[in-house]
């Protein structure tokens, strides 16, 4: 398994989300997206402008520097 950055991912790539830098707002944040460890997640878009991935049927728009610091087992 690849462990990488969301950023690095490109379209229809999976993974589960392994570790998330950051302080406490940003990982509260992201838990109430519900963006935490373990949860799988597919990349629908990553070419300019935000990062956007699925979850559960969930599209979410992630800016590209909060998605550097998320961190995906694929």
């Amino acid at each position: 398994m690849k462990v990488m950055a969301l950023i690095q991912l490109k379209p229809n790539d999976k993974g589960r989300i392994s570790e998330i830098k950051g302080g406490k707002q940003i990982c509260k944040r992201l838990f109430e997206l519900g963006l935490n460890k373990g949860v799988e997640i597919e990349v629908v878009k990553n070419d300019i402008g935000p990062v956007i991935v699925d979850l559960s049927g969930h599209k979410l728009a992630i800016g590209r520097g909060l998605a550097n610091n998320i961190i995906i087992q694929a």
